[in-house]
């Protein structure tokens, strides 16, 4: 199974497309203490919660996340 972050990666740089997917996406991909290896929803939760890098990145996690699932 990949981690979230490889997974949210498909998002990154997407030209002439500015929501908030692409938004966490880039967000992720230029912090470099995103737990970038994790599979797991309270890891990442937490990491988010303490960050809070836009104000809907909680509920565009939560977005991905079921994603991210539902690709598993």
């Amino acid at each position: 199974m990949k981690s979230f972050y490889h997974f949210a990666m498909q998002y990154r740089g997407v030209v002439n497309k500015q929501d908030e997917r692409k938004q966490l996406a880039d967000w992720m991909f230029r912090d470099h203490d995103f737990p970038k290896q994790s599979i797991s929803y309270d890891e990442i939760t937490q990491y988010l919660e303490m960050q809070v890098p836009f104000a809907d990145a909680l509920k565009t996690f939560d977005v991905l996340w079921d994603e991210y699932k539902e690709n598993s």
